[in-house]
């Protein structure tokens, strides 16, 4: 079995450099209990690059990604561009181009909600008590990726989207895939009602369900999946949808778990794959050490999966709900008695290398002392 991996770090802007180190010491961890090593490169993208280079996706950060076993990817946006609609370099345009050159066209966001933190959420206990939902979109084509035009003198403008079987079928089959290991449920969210695309969608869904035999199908209109999500997001097992309507279901689920610093991300293409946390750049927490890093944990937790470390994965899933419960989060979780972004990272890796046996010492936790070593 490999052992070794060349992992790219992408750490990017806002809160991204802080919630990635945070990963970065928990594969350190993973690292010295299971014998493995990870090489890291790092690469500029996003504004921050743009602010180096001129270019949100240099050269040089595309390399390393593409000779590397996986991508660990913090975020990318600023405010200097949020603000600015004549911008016309954008930090969002990294992401794209790099989702793009390396056929990243599955991006696969998980939903839990934890019992300790179901106060946390804005919704009831039994609305959202045993909610687990996968959430499968497309990510390489459809309107983000489709012809733009802009006549500013005119004030007009369009977006296209577009589809094809081929861009389809592979998510597709993916999702149902996963409904197999579940509960058996796939739910394609569209808006066949008036899209030509959302027809094609189900064209082709309603195809390939004939070779996924005991997994049940259905459809549900993107407006009426907005508002079940909220009335009863429990009745969803596996969701698949195409990429604008993903990329809102998906932000809109995240908050069903009491905070969107929880949710991870993968991102996986034929022979590349990215991992981050969805949460974007929060430049109002930057280098105040109160950003979530479980959410860029998390993820690491869904690349320790695709590299096939399973022992480790499964490890870090652990660790990070033992946290969870013993309430050793940051301030979005836990407002009585925060830890920073730091804190949480080590106390997470501490309890990979030595569970019970962690230097942590709860007594003194709880009361909000200093944790003895």
């Amino acid at each position: 079995m490999k052992t070794n991996f060349k992992i790219a770090v992408l750490s990017g802007d806002g809160i991204g450099p802080e919630v990635v180190a945070e990963s970065i010491k928990i594969l350190d961890a993973i690292a010295e209990a299971f014998h493995y090593q990870f090489e890291f490169k790092y690469g500029l993208v996003g504004a921050e690059a743009i602010f180096k280079t001129g270019n949100p996706l240099p050269d040089e950060t595309l390399e390393i990604c593409k000779e590397s076993d996986a991508l660990l990817f913090g975020a990318i946006g600023d405010p200097s561009f949020d603000n600015n609609p004549d911008a016309k370099v954008r930090p969002e345009q990294g992401l794209l181009k790099l989702r793009k050159e390396l056929g990243l066209f599955a991006n696969i966001r998980p939903l839990k909600t934890y019992n300790s933190l179901i106060e946390k959420s804005p919704l009831k206990k039994e609305i959202i008590e045993g909610t687990d939902i996968q959430i499968f979109r497309e990510l390489v084509s459809g309107i983000y990726f489709g012809e733009k035009f802009t006549d500013e003198e005119a004030g007009y403008a369009y977006d296209i989207c577009k589809y094809n079987r081929e861009e389809i079928a592979p998510i597709v089959h993916m999702a149902f895939q996963e409904a197999q290991k579940r509960r058996k449920k796939l739910t394609l969210i569209d808006k066949a009602n008036v899209l030509d695309t959302s027809r094609l969608w189900r064209k082709v869904c309603k195809e390939i369900a004939a070779e996924y035999p005991d997994v049940e199908l259905d459809f549900m209109f993107v407006d009426n999946a907005a508002m079940q999500l909220i009335l009863n997001p429990k009745q969803f097992d596996v969701i698949v949808t195409e990429n604008m309507f993903g990329d809102i279901i998906s932000d809109e689920a995240s908050v069903i778990g009491g905070s969107i610093g929880l949710l991870p991300s993968a991102s996986i293409g034929h022979e590349n794959a990215m991992f981050e946390p969805i949460h974007g750049s929060y430049p109002q927490a930057k280098g105040k050490g109160i950003a979530n890093p479980i959410a860029s944990i998390l993820s690491t937790a869904m690349m320790l999966d695709y590299l096939k470390l399973d022992h480790a994965a499964e490890k870090l899933r652990a660790s990070v709900e033992y946290a969870i419960e013993n309430k050793y989060v940051t301030v979005d979780l836990n407002s009585e008695q925060p830890y920073s972004t730091s804190e949480v990272g080590s106390f997470i890796a501490d309890y990979i290398k030595y569970s019970e046996k962690s230097y942590y010492n709860f007594e003194n936790v709880k009361i909000g002392k200093s944790t003895i070593v």
